[in-house]
């Protein structure tokens, strides 16, 4: 059944190429940009079906257990809008066309100094004849490298605030993993593909890999009152654990002055580095102060793109307090 799924797939993503891209691609003169244009329509099915799985089977748990219940969902359709943006691969690609001549660049350069940069299957052999293994060991190194990513977004000044476009969303949802500043999604995707890129994940998983850290991060973000239960949550970030990274007020404690559970996959990272807060209760999320002006969480798209620019800017110009506080101690800041 999985072969047959893999040919349907590989025979969609061809047909769409040969009868839908290729075409226009040809007629304005873009031949060269045929592999790219694969690439994409890779992402988009793929994002299809990361969306149409996330949907059906997480907004369901949604209607029957919510945490709140909210007679008016505007505020969550923009999210829906990032959620589109992002699953189908237009902000990937865009990502991908800024990066490929960098990489390509650093790749001919080295290979022109005859250095060619280690992968994990050199290191560890046996990888090479365990793809599944190899799969796991490229999660598990990825993950690592995304609680970093999540963590500095918090603490560096000019970063959360284009992060806190992320942390405003008061009616969290399956949606809200994709609610980004768009900039922030260039720095996130360079980060992932960079890291990547130096432990050698071949092409072939890169988008297995994608696909399951963006499907988590949806079931981390649900409304719902989900549980994996008091062992499951120490393997899996649940709703309930993730709820408290967006909550309205932080834990107290210095040790949280920049937030709690950062963790994007597995709250291990939490755990060894001392970020992570296990509270029982659902807390109500969003932001209690900046850096982002009042009502952000119900502003449209387009403002709050330019609002998060805003705040960027300001965050840029030198301060005269330690740009690694967000917030007085006790309010959430992220």
């Amino acid at each position: 059944m999985i072969d047959s799924l893999t040919e349907s797939f590989v025979f969609l993503q061809g047909w769409l190429l040969d009868h839908v891209v290729q075409p226009p691609l040809l007629a304005l003169g873009m031949g060269s940009h045929l592999e790219m244009a694969f690439d994409g329509i890779q992402f988009f099915l793929a994002g299809v079906l990361q969306i149409g799985f996330a949907y059906l089977l997480l907004r369901p748990i949604e209607a029957w257990r919510p945490v709140e219940v909210w007679p008016d969902r505007r505020a969550v359709r923009v999210d829906v809008l990032y959620s589109l943006l992002d699953r189908l691969g237009i902000v990937p690609l865009a990502v991908f066309a800024l990066l490929a001549p960098v990489f390509a660049f650093i790749d001919g350069w080295l290979r022109l100094h005859d250095i060619i940069p280690p992968q994990i299957e050199d290191i560890f052999p046996a990888l090479d004849t365990r793809p599944l293994l190899a799969f796991l060991v490229y999660l598990l190194l990825l993950d690592f490298a995304e609680y970093w990513r999540h963590r500095l977004s918090h603490i560096l000044r000019w970063w959360w605030a284009l992060h806190a476009i992320h942390h405003s969303q008061r009616r969290m949802t399956l949606w809200t993993d994709s609610r980004n500043h768009l900039l922030e999604d260039l720095i996130g995707g360079f980060w992932f593909a960079s890291v990547a890129l130096l432990v050698g994940v071949p092409p072939g998983q890169f988008i297995g890999l994608l696909l399951v850290v963006k499907t988590v991060e949806n079931l981390a973000h649900v409304n719902a009152r989900l549980s994996f239960g008091r062992f499951g949550e120490r393997l899996l970030v649940s709703p309930r654990y993730h709820r408290w990274h967006h909550a309205l007020h932080l834990p107290p404690g210095r040790r949280y002055r920049h937030g709690c559970n950062f963790a994007v996959l597995l709250p291990i990272w939490d755990q060894l580095f001392g970020t992570q807060y296990h509270g029982q209760d659902l807390p109500p999320c969003g932001l209690a102060g900046g850096p982002l002006p009042p009502g952000a969480e119900r502003s449209g798209f387009w403002r709050q793109q330019w609002e998060g620019l805003q705040a960027f800017a300001a965050a840029l110009r030198p301060r005269g307090h330690d740009a690694g506080e967000r917030q007085p101690e006790g309010s959430h800041a992220g």
